[in-house]
């Protein structure tokens, strides 16, 4: 059974910076692009990061490029989100997801699983 755990969220001031981990079990890791997505109180969902999986191609969305930078490590199944320079705005809750393909797309549909989320909140 596929599973997502996230973690690494909570208060952060503005500029600061956070680490969000993904654990992934329950399915071959390095075969499917991740990303993580975030949903802000009151809107959609926005599409942060995402990487290919063997780690060869990334997106990022233009509110964070240049500030958010995601990795993984496909022998310990996690991929990451390095967030710095962090601005009010990316105050959400944090999804990180399994493309049902090898690259991460920007559809929901294309995915097979989520976690439960991590809360980031930046505020002074």
């Amino acid at each position: 059974q596929e599973h997502l755990v996230e973690s690494g969220g909570g208060l952060a001031q503005p500029g600061g910076s956070l680490r969000l981990t993904c654990a992934a079990s329950g399915f071959t890791f390095s075969n499917y692009g991740m990303s993580w997505a975030r949903r802000a109180p009151g809107k959609g969902l926005e599409w942060v990061s995402g990487i290919q999986n063997d780690g060869s191609d990334t997106y990022y969305a233009d509110s964070v490029k240049g500030r958010f930078t995601i990795s993984r490590d496909n022998a310990k199944n996690t991929v990451y989100l390095q967030m710095n320079s962090l601005k009010p705005e990316d105050t959400a809750l944090y999804y990180c997801a399994k493309s049902i393909f090898m690259r991460a797309t920007q559809e929901e549909y294309e995915y097979s699983s989520w976690g439960q989320g991590t809360q980031v909140t930046v505020s002074s």
